[in-house]
């Protein structure tokens, strides 16, 4: 990082300009409306835009002003944001009328970082629940602060036209949100509502459709309390999901997914359902609710409460752990509100298969297994699985690293040789090191 420290002219009211640029985790965590609205909070004209390799700022003003707004950076940044490096240099006024967000800069060397999908926000949580906002029951509801990004990212850099939100054209409403600076939904990529947004509808095992939208999920929520497994269209892939209760469900379920005793994954409409079962740490507890959102390995209570719901014994025989996470969409926060008690949520594919990510390759790989398909229509651009984390002696250990976490890289503390890592034979898991980083 460049010294925050600009020369001190003479008379600090004549005006100066910097180009500063930004590299690191900077695209698609609101970052661009933040240095918008303290530019226009300092009176700095100029512009910023998204690039390849990060964000580009040009601000001119008084030199006092711009020292100011070095440091401001730095210290108020969007909380899911990274800078890695900050350079600056002067040159010379071009007396900017206003400040504005640019169109972004196509060209040059793509060396940007790529955020991960966000668990939605407290703000988006209260609006799907809110039956006075426009949003009520939106299962695609997000900000700048929350919702999907590497699972929907095309290209860099990171603009709506590089993802697969593209073939979505922004309602009056939205696209007001969308140009208001003063908006939490200001640039917010995947910005979308029920009138132009993605929707849901429900499948039968054959791609016939049932019932789409609000109706899709109540009526999907009363085939698994019907015992039937349904496999859902999340934010990186599909889940298979049956009652955690139902022994019949979960066999069916082991037989046809070919996992004989492997323990399955549990998610619980609410932490308080949680405790009724397991031991929770205060870090387990802020990993449950962090933005990463993971599956988080938790110890069963000796006994617990015996008005609690009764997990079946065939999620984790024999297991003194279960593997839980709480709803990190807003389609898995209306589908538990609407069921109120935990199911298996497992990964949507065969034995030592990727990931489903395509509805229609859905139905040829996961058929069998399926009763039906709660599904949307936002592409998917690549397949993202859960994170698995557990916490060892009062430390965070992350034992999959995948949603929350991927594609951010691991920092090292030197440079590293060039190398590729392809994981181990059957369970591939594929890194590079680049410089001090690695992905």
């Amino acid at each position: 990082m460049g010294d925050n420290k600009i020369n001190n002219p003479h008379d600090i009211t004549i005006t100066r300009r910097l180009h500063i640029s930004i590299r690191g985790a900077v695209q698609g965590v609101g970052f661009r409306p933040f240095i918008y609205r303290l530019a226009g909070e300092l009176n700095l004209s100029g512009w910023v835009n998204n690039s390849p390799r990060g964000v580009t700022i040009e601000a001119e003003g008084p030199a006092e002003i711009l020292e100011s707004f070095l440091l401001r950076i730095g210290r108020e940044k969007p909380p899911r944001s990274s800078i890695q490096s900050l350079e600056y240099s002067h040159l010379d006024p071009c007396h900017f009328s206003k400040f504005e967000i640019r169109e972004s800069d196509q060209g040059g060397l793509k060396s940007t970082l790529v955020i991960p999908d966000i668990s939605i926000c407290p703000d988006c949580l209260d609006d799907i629940r809110n039956p006075e906002n426009r949003r009520h029951q939106y299962p695609f509801t997000n900000c700048t602060n929350c919702g999907p990004r590497y699972s929907i990212v095309v290209a860099l850099p990171y603009d709506r036209s590089n993802t697969t939100m593209k073939s979505f054209k922004m309602c009056d409403e939205c696209r007001m949100e969308y140009e208001d600076p003063l908006n939490r939904r200001f640039h917010a990529q995947p910005n979308a509502c029920p009138k132009c947004g993605p929707h849901l509808e429900l499948w039968n095992d054959r791609g016939k459709i049932l019932c789409n939208r609000h109706e899709a999920l109540l009526a999907a929520a009363n085939s698994i309390r019907s015992g039937d497994i349904v496999a859902i269209k999340g934010i990186g892939g599909f889940h298979l999901m049956v009652d955690a209760r139902n022994d019949d469900a979960i066999q069916k379920l082991r037989n046809s997914k070919g996992r004989e005793e492997k323990p399955f994954a549990l998610l619980f409409p609410t932490l308080e359902a949680i405790r009724e079962h397991c031991q929770i740490s205060p870090l387990e507890e802020r990993l449950l609710l962090s933005p990463e959102s993971p599956i988080v390995l938790l110890r069963r209570s000796s006994s617990y409460d015996t008005r609690a719901i009764s997990i079946s014994e065939h999620v984790a025989p024999g297991n003194p752990n279960l593997g839980i996470m709480l709803p990190y969409t807003p389609l898995h926060h209306l589908l538990m509100t609407e069921l109120g008690y935990p199911v298996i949520a497992t990964s949507g594919n065969i034995a030592d298969e990727p990931i489903c990510i395509d509805e229609k390759e859905a139905l040829i790989r996961l058929g069998r297994m399926a009763d039906l398909f709660l599904i949307h229509n936002r592409p998917i651009v690549r397949p993202i699985d859960d994170s698995v984390v557990r916490v060892m002696m009062g430390r965070e250990l992350v034992l999959r690293r995948a949603r929350g976490y991927a594609p951010l890289p691991i920092r090292y503390n030197k440079d590293a040789p060039k190398i590729l890592a392809v994981g181990a034979h059957l369970k591939n898991t594929v890194a590079a090191v680049i410089g001090k980083e690695i992905f």
